[in-house]
């Protein structure tokens, strides 16, 4: 399996969630504290030796470039002032071996048609993919320990985590067999389904390394749960191909797609990182 390098980051949703707050700025730019939900899966994805930032963008997301971009008239004030360590922080929001690019999506089509749009730019290598929306705190970045499960097994990994059984409707859940002590093959998945049907409680969550083999998948997947095209039924198409794996990272998810998520993460890295008492 070649090096992973590059990594796609679905930016294109409404972010409905957070309402009237999102109006006119993308939910990946909302803070945690004092950086934006969306830097905190760069970092991660940049962490784990990621070179190439593949963003799939919409209407609205302007911010988001300009955020990894430079600001000249910023890093002038800051200098002037002699505020050297804010100025070192926005000089260093990113390393300067690190590309960022930017490619629209054309319409609203759901997360596997998200990331079938950067396949002209990922190519024919492994990739990764990163949703934002889960802020995943971990000594070691959890894109990194699914980039080593993905080089040990020589195959796509799914990051997974065991959770209550009625939330199953709310992710695609995964059956599996053992295939190591926090490694097992995928033999089923299925996107939210009822608790009743669910094949188990393991669950998917915003962190996947997946071969490219996906793309030609997804450009035959048809529309499935809420009409969109869904990266989990590429992936059960994958698995006809090429053994899938899921991994149970080593982490603590915060899901930031809910107001409570959001809430719980601000509190729990506030104290963890910034002594920030309630």
């Amino acid at each position: 399996m070649r090096p992973v390098r590059k990594a796609v980051f679905p930016v294109a949703g409404l972010g409905t969630r957070f309402l009237p707050a999102t109006k006119a700025m993308p939910k990946e730019m909302l803070p945690v504290v004092d950086k934006p939900l969306i830097q905190y899966a760069v970092e991660e994805a940049v962490a784990a030796g990621i070179t190439d930032l593949i963003f799939v963008t919409g209407r609205s997301k302007r911010s988001i470039e300009d955020h990894f971009d430079a600001s000249p008239e910023l890093e002038a004030e800051l200098e002037r002032k002699g505020k050297d360590v804010l100025l070192s922080i926005i000089r260093n929001i990113l390393p300067s071996n690190v590309n960022c690019i930017y490619i629209r999506q054309s319409a609203p089509l759901g997360l596997g048609h998200a990331v079938l749009t950067a396949a002209p730019i990922v190519g024919e290598e492994p990739f990764a993919v990163l949703l934002a929306d889960d802020l995943i705190d971990a000594d070691r970045p959890v894109l990194g320990q699914l980039i080593d499960a993905a080089l040990t097994y020589q195959g796509s990994i799914l990051g997974v985590q065991d959770i209550p059984r009625e939330d199953t409707d709310k992710y695609g859940i995964v059956a599996i067999e053992p295939a190591g002590p926090l490694t097992g093959r995928v033999t089923h998945i299925v996107e939210k389904p009822d608790p009743s049907k669910a094949p188990s409680t393991l669950a998917v969550v915003g962190r996947y390394v997946l071969d490219a083999r996906i793309f030609a998948h997804l450009r035959q997947t048809q529309p499935g749960a809420g009409g969109e095209i869904q990266l989990t039924d590429g992936i059960a198409s994958l698995m006809n191909e090429k053994a899938v794996f899921a991994h149970r990272y080593e982490g603590i998810r915060y899901d930031c797609g809910s107001k409570a998520g959001m809430f719980a993460a601000t509190v729990a890295i506030g104290r963890k990182y910034h002594n920030l008492k309630p």
